[in-house]
């Protein structure tokens, strides 16, 4: 066991590509400085909620929301409309202190009539920005990405420094770290997953053998059970992309890379599951050395049956431009693609300060 586990802590802060960070800003002053839409082309454009198009059982609200997380937002619209939770979609989770706006889908077959009177309601509580009627459950990561507007505050750093910095992660792109936010605080996530009984485990990371006594709480111990078990897929595929970020190996193939027999020149790191990586080779070699430092965490996916999958080792924001508003503000707007973190990749350049943290602890006191 590793001297990290073995004093209970986990690494949350990871290699930066250049070997350090170039300056310190403060992001989430405001919500309005952290703006994020979603990216879908499935519904045409539309010019607001009054008119309702498309067919199906599935009433789609492309809402926008301030101040609350996408989970809660999920259970009002619920409960507004009469359903289960389960029976609400939606692309992924945005933040709560930001300004958004991301579609969700309500199970409501046969009462396409009374629509209008829905949407009338939820706009009481969140604006309707489009509405469309659909065949099928929205589901977490089917749209084609988000569109960051993201303003940073009291900049500290060298400008000449930052645009360089800024231009090479244009061209070049970033490690394609999971967010330390997965972890929980101080890695609580983390010990929670190591704790873990394996052998209680299906092979989706659920507890096994539900029954229908107990149902309420088996559904909250599953959600939680998923939560963990995807911290630790999570952080291993990050000191897995670490150990290459050192060895300056992030954003090319090496040998026994899956895929590269194929032609395929993208560089992967692994998700870890039952039997551990796809990689051959010097690849798997390195991908087996690194997680064995942690067996807490490897016997989680010896039981599951839980296929291995892939995750790139590097991203890169689409569109990226920033424009200094003065020597202190500094205005970025880029787009990245589902399961990738607009505040992990800044970080590769930035020392960041999330300044809502602050205002989130003033509200709970």
């Amino acid at each position: 066991m590793t001297e990290i586990m073995e004093a209970g802590r986990w690494r949350l802060d990871w290699p930066t590509s250049a070997g350090a960070r170039v300056a310190r800003a403060g992001l989430k002053t405001s919500p309005e400085d952290f703006q994020v839409d979603e990216e879908f082309s499935g519904f045409p454009a539309q010019s607001g909620p009054e008119v309702i198009a498309g067919e199906g059982e599935h009433l789609c609200l492309r809402l926008q929301k301030i101040g609350d997380n996408t989970e809660f937002v999920a259970r009002e619209l619920a409960a507004l409309c009469g359903c289960r939770t389960f029976d609400v979609g939606f692309f992924g989770l945005k933040d709560r202190h930001a300004v958004t706006s991301q579609w969700f889908s309500l199970y409501r077959p046969g009462m396409a009539n009374s629509d209008a009177d829905f949407v009338a309601r939820v706009a009481e509580r969140w604006p309707v920005l489009s509405v469309w009627r659909h065949n099928r459950k929205l589901r977490r990561g089917e749209h084609e990405g988000n569109r960051f507007i993201l303003t940073l505050r009291d900049v500290d750093g060298v400008r000449g420094e930052i645009d360089e910095a800024l231009a090479r992660l244009k061209s070049h792109g970033a490690p394609n770290y999971f967010g330390p936010q997965r972890f929980g605080f101080g890695g609580a996530n983390l010990d929670r997953a190591a704790a873990m009984d394996a052998s209680a485990m299906n092979s989706r990371g659920r507890p096994a053998g539900r029954g229908r006594r107990g149902k309420n709480r088996a559904g909250r111990d599953a959600s939680k059970n998923v939560l963990y078990f995807s911290a630790a897929r999570s952080w291993l595929f990050n000191e897995v992309l670490a150990r290459r970020v050192a060895d300056g190996t992030w954003f090319m193939p090496i040998d026994g890379e899956p895929g590269l027999s194929c032609g395929d020149l993208v560089p992967t790191g692994p998700l870890w599951g039952d039997g551990g990586t796809t990689a051959t080779g010097h690849q798997e070699t390195l991908e087996r050395g690194v997680v064995e430092q942690s067996p807490d965490l490897v016997r989680l996916f010896s039981t599951t049956r839980m296929k291995p999958e892939r995750r790139l080792l590097r991203t890169r924001p689409a569109e990226l431009a920033w424009q200094w508003h003065d020597e202190g503000c500094l205005k970025l707007e880029f787009s990245l693609s589902p399961g990738q973190y607009a505040t992990t990749i800044l970080s590769d350049i930035f020392e960041l300060e999330d300044m809502s943290l602050g205002r989130h602890n003033k509200q709970q006191g």
